[in-house]
């Protein structure tokens, strides 16, 4: 699956956010099909995407994770985004001056759902 543009040719802060988004994430992904690498963070790069093209985003990112050995961080706070990842970290403030790293195992958390 690859993101397809199909819009006349034309200069690069022309394109909307989305469209912006989408040809720079094209550039990525071909860069790591042809030459992987163990390890990619994206920060946000859902923000200006719509749901349909953040569902297409994290099927490509499924895929590319399963066929490269490739690891995604992803930074995000769409909630599309954050429903389709194996493992959520976050941060939380439980008292005023202290922070507390929270990781939550998606399919563990499905699996434990399920049998109770």
């Amino acid at each position: 699956m690859h993101f397809l543009l199909v819009k006349k040719p034309t200069t690069l802060s022309s394109l909307s956010g989305g469209e912006q988004t989408l040809t720079a994430l094209s550039l990525i992904f071909e860069v790591f099909l042809t030459n992987p690498s163990p390890l990619c963070v994206l920060d946000e790069v859902d923000a200006f995407l719509g749901d349909a093209n953040v569902d297409r985003l994290c099927t490509l990112m499924e895929k590319m994770a399963e066929g490269t050995n490739t690891r995604f961080i992803f930074i995000t706070h769409h909630p599309m985004t954050m429903a389709r990842m194996n493992r959520l970290f976050g941060v939380t403030k439980t008292e005023h001056g202290i922070s507390e790293l929270v990781s939550v195992n998606l399919s563990f958390a499905e699996s434990s759902i399920e049998a109770s």
